[in-house]
């Protein structure tokens, strides 16, 4: 998948927790919103916060479909509250590859 397709499916399933991200339609949609909210923090705080509201559900979707793919349910991103150990564990678990079989295939 590439940098737009990620994007555009990302937009495309804007609150869909159901179903499964690759790895790279995640990091690819992960870097766009590293980029744009660098942009967004240059343009000013407001601009910046409106951004990182319109941002907020998909990026929340396409890190549970990412768990998803890996055979893991969506409330592990849960751990993004426990410092360090946490966010450990949910990037190991993104970069893993899909598991097959999966119980969350769509």
């Amino acid at each position: 998948m590439t940098f737009g397709e990620s994007i555009k499916t990302c937009f495309s399933k804007y609150a869909t927790f159901g179903g499964r991200a690759s790895r790279s339609e995640y990091w690819w949609f992960f870097l766009f919103t590293f980029l744009a909210s660098a942009a967004a923090g240059i343009m000013g705080e407001t601009v910046s916060g409106v951004f990182s509201l319109a941002i907020l559900l998909p990026s929340l979707a396409v890190g549970a479909r990412r768990l998803h793919d890996v055979d893991k349910s969506g409330w592990f991103l849960l751990l993004w509250f426990v410092p360090i150990i946490g966010w450990l564990i949910l990037i190991f678990w993104a970069v893993q590859e899909g598991r097959e079989p999966n119980r969350f295939s769509s």
